[in-house]
């Protein structure tokens, strides 16, 4: 059994379990900024390959799953004229059919809102990254998570302030289960503190915290 993050020993999360398929650095990080960054929308496909195989390694996984994306605030993404974890979400819900065709895996990539603009969190402490997001989420259609199980995806986990906050928005509106699922995790210092049994699940793409 792995052991939870320094992170999530003090403050345990309510998402069931969280995955993340590599460090945020060397050419993670450069794929991960050509698709945010760059837009360079072939990237989202083997990134997509990618977090379906960590996912796959996700413990007693439920029969069904709604997979649902952290979401931007509307101004935003017209500003940037799309968002990155809708696109890796498609391509990892395409991924993880092929590996699991047994999975009933159903699509609600918009269900979670952001209703006010935040503040950056780069640079923001672990406290201020949670003040600064509380309040920030919405379920637009409460019947799409109503009962669910959710699979929520998100391209990088650094506290946890993001996942904690959408987590708390999908369970007040019903939903039955969160697990989290990202494309990298951050270990900057100070964010993030590893056992060695946690960095080799991190190198491996399996689960990373669990309640």
């Amino acid at each position: 059994m792995l052991s939870l993050c320094h992170v999530c020993e003090r403050a345990r999360p309510t998402f069931k379990q969280a995955v993340a398929y590599g460090v945020y650095e060397s050419t993670l990080r450069a794929l991960i900024h050509l698709l945010k960054y760059e837009y360079v929308p072939t990237v989202a496909a083997p990134l997509g390959a990618l977090l379906a195989e960590s996912i796959d390694h996700f413990a007693h996984l439920p029969d069904s799953l709604t997979v649902v994306a952290v979401p931007l605030h509307a101004a935003k993404e017209r500003e940037r004229g799309f968002n990155q974890t809708i696109l890796l979400a498609e391509h990892t819900a395409r991924a993880l059919r092929k590996k699991r065709p047994q999975l009933d895996l159903r699509l609600a990539l918009r269900a979670l809102g952001r209703q006010r603009g935040t503040e950056s969190q780069s640079g923001l402490t672990p406290h201020q990254r949670r003040r600064n997001l509380r309040g920030a989420f919405f379920v637009a259609k409460p019947e799409l998570v109503r009962g669910h199980s959710i699979l929520l995806l998100d391209d990088i986990y650094t506290t946890g302030a993001t996942a904690r906050e959408c987590t708390q928005t999908l369970l007040r509106a019903g939903a039955a289960t969160v697990h989290v699922a990202t494309l990298a995790r951050s270990q900057r210092e100070g964010v993030a503190f590893w056992n060695l049994a946690a960095v080799g699940a991190i190198a491996t793409g399996r689960t990373v915290g669990m309640n």
